[in-house]
């Protein structure tokens, strides 16, 4: 396992920038955000001009690329296209992991699982895994579901945000049943009462989390994903659960 962060740890900065600031907090790994609204870079743009998307993301001030986090807001047949110029441009800058939101709860569970199976095989074809991303408010958001939804959807893997499962409406219950599952991890620190806290003010047990992961032989990312809050030193924090990180692998 290694650290990595989220590109939106600097959400307020231009892309460049971020990925100097994490750099200097001594990160070597990254996960670009592709997503159209609140990103650095949207899935429209990675479409209408591949070859600029592929120059922007091969610019990481010698930072890894861990992983790209999908979120298209198109319809449909658009849909497919976005998500096809986002594997093409992983596969590009050589990053095998994709990750996708789940659809919102209400959608039906056979119209998930046929989205589902077409982004797997459009990332296939590129070389790409898709994780689905564990999520309040989405189908995702109870690990039962989710690990059914990998079951029925060959070659789909998870990304496993563990917030999600303190903070919601599942905050009672474990994740164990998806972690072979688990190809991509998010972190940030939370407690039952708000989704995102300083880091060591929350419930998230990060060494119980990295030993239930080496169990299951995951050996890919650990992506922290702390948004700004208003008046926290947002690099002290990020200094802080890289260290915390670091000293649990």
């Amino acid at each position: 396992m290694f650290v990595a962060a989220t590109s939106r740890c600097f959400a307020n900065l231009p892309l460049d920038v971020a990925l100097g600031r994490l750099v200097d907090l001594e990160y070597s790994a990254v996960e670009i955000m592709l997503h159209e609204t609140g990103g650095h870079v949207r899935p429209s743009e990675v479409l209408a001009d591949l070859e600029r998307a592929v120059r922007i993301c091969r610019e990481t001030h010698r930072l890894t690329t861990a992983a790209y986090s999908v979120d298209i807001e198109a319809p449909e047949n658009e849909y497919y296209r976005q998500f096809a110029a986002c594997c093409k441009l992983a596969k590009a800058t050589k990053v095998i992991t994709l990750t996708v939101r789940a659809s919102e709860l209400g959608t039906p569970f056979n119209a998930e699982v046929e989205r589902l199976r077409e982004m797997v095989a459009i990332a296939s074809s590129e070389g790409a895994v898709v994780g689905l991303l564990t999520e309040t408010g989405r189908i995702s958001q109870d690990p039962a579901t989710t690990k059914v939804l990998c079951d029925n959807v060959k070659g789909l893997g998870v990304t496993l945000d563990p917030s999600h499962h303190i903070y919601g409406p599942h905050a009672k219950g474990g994740y164990d049943q998806i972690l072979d599952y688990v190809i991509h991890v998010r972190l940030r620190d939370t407690t039952a009462d708000e989704m995102q806290v300083r880091v060591g003010q929350g419930d998230v047990e990060y060494g119980r989390l990295v030993s239930q992961l080496s169990k299951h032989r995951y050996n890919r990312a650990l992506s922290v994903d702390i948004m700004p809050m208003p008046e926290i030193d947002q690099a002290a924090e990020m200094r802080k659960i890289r260290l915390l990180l670091e000293s649990l692998l």
